[in-house]
């Protein structure tokens, strides 16, 4: 069985969708077969991988509506062990065509379930905000990661991103779990980023992630060529970051302190 990992954070600009591409990439170089699933309608995990939207005949849209079987909207990329079910603009409209479903926040989970004996991990991308989508990504993960950005107000809003997760844990996944806290855009030349390390570190303990995701060029410049980092620049801190994130998430367990 899979183990399906929900990326959210309601702040944009976290590094979610970067976190989601590249994570994604770096368990399957490590030979794990695993599926990226965009559930933003920005689709930028889905361009970020090298895939064009708009030439996308079904997207996860499809799915959720049950208009699609969970394989049909797989898609191919450029690394053989890594698959990635798209996303487009259409998916703004699920929210608005299930808002009177009775079911409507179990359709990720029914979706993904098809899939969980081919795939070892399923890495879900959520939107910034807490949307129906991203309550679909929490019903359906087994564990949470949070992208914290090490910048001003970082720490602003986890709190109340962890009482939305306590209440969907209470009221409709009680196996969800915390896979951890990353801390992203560490910029090794500022005070500022060491504060906000310390003062997480303090606060969630062994929570946080022995690995940090430096502020990085190259780390920026891959999602504008389709490609995850590690097939962009394989030496640079970004891509090495990751993989040492892949490596921690093999190896870990998810905290239940939710």
């Amino acid at each position: 069985m899979a183990r399906v990992i929900c990326i959210a954070n309601q702040k944009g600009g976290v590094g979610k969708t970067t976190t989601a591409v590249n994570l994604s990439a770096a368990l399957a170089v490590c030979e794990k077969q695993t599926l990226l699933v965009d559930c933003d309608p920005q689709a930028n995990a889905t361009s970020g991988m090298g895939i064009d939207t708009s030439n996308v005949e079904k997207t996860l849209y499809h799915g959720m509506l049950g208009r699609a079987g969970a394989k049909s909207l797989i898609v191919e990329s450029a690394i053989k062990t890594l698959k990635i079910i798209p996303s487009n603009l259409e998916l703004i409209g699920f929210e608005v065509e299930m808002i009177s479903n009775p079911d409507r926040e179990q359709r990720l989970k029914k979706l993904i379930s098809e899939l969980e004996k081919a795939f070892e991990f399923i890495i879900l991308d959520c939107p910034p905000s807490m949307s129906l989508l991203t309550v679909n990504a929490l019903t359906a993960a087994d564990s949470l990661l949070i992208p914290l950005q090490c910048e001003f107000y970082a720490l602003e809003g986890l709190g109340k991103l962890l009482n939305t997760v306590k209440r969907i844990k209470r009221a409709l996944n009680p196996d969800l779990n915390i896979a951890g806290i990353l801390l992203t855009m560490f910029d090794k030349r500022t005070n500022l980023s060491y504060q906000v390390a310390e003062e997480a570190e303090k606060y969630f303990k062994d929570i946080v992630f022995k690995t940090m995701v430096p502020r990085n060029i190259r780390l920026s410049e891959a999602p504008s060529f389709g490609k995850p980092i590690l097939l962009y620049d394989a030496t640079s801190a970004g891509a090495q970051s990751y993989f040492e994130l892949a490596k921690e998430i093999m190896q870990n367990k998810s905290h239940n302190v939710i």
